[in-house]
């Protein structure tokens, strides 16, 4: 399968974990990847679209559940995320709350 750097990354993942690992570690993203993505194209999409180093990437693979509705059975997705954890002078503020946790007010 042929994927773009586009087609890499799908977007942030929103959870309080996320938000942890973003705000308190600062130096760590949580991504929604595609499926069929591995490790160095998402180090290299990352690089080529945000212009960030990438340290490590862990990646984790959720199966869609079964579902059944009568005698239908029904998969669903399979989706893939991505915790990226960035080199040492980079940072990369996806969701915008830099200012949030740094306490800044005003």
């Amino acid at each position: 399968m042929d994927l773009s750097i586009y087609d890499i990354i799908k977007g942030p993942r929103i959870s309080e974990k996320a938000y942890r690992l973003e705000v308190v570690a600062q130096r760590q993203l949580v991504l929604e990847v595609h499926p069929h993505a591995n490790k160095s194209m998402i180090k290299d999409a990352l690089k080529k679209l945000f212009n960030v180093e990438v340290e490590k990437i862990n990646t984790l693979v959720k199966k869609g559940k079964t579902r059944k509705l009568g005698r239908r059975v029904f998969q669903g997705k399979t989706r893939k995320r991505a915790i990226i954890t960035l080199k040492e002078g980079h940072s990369f503020d996806m969701a915008g709350l830099q200012n949030v946790a740094g306490g800044q007010e005003g």
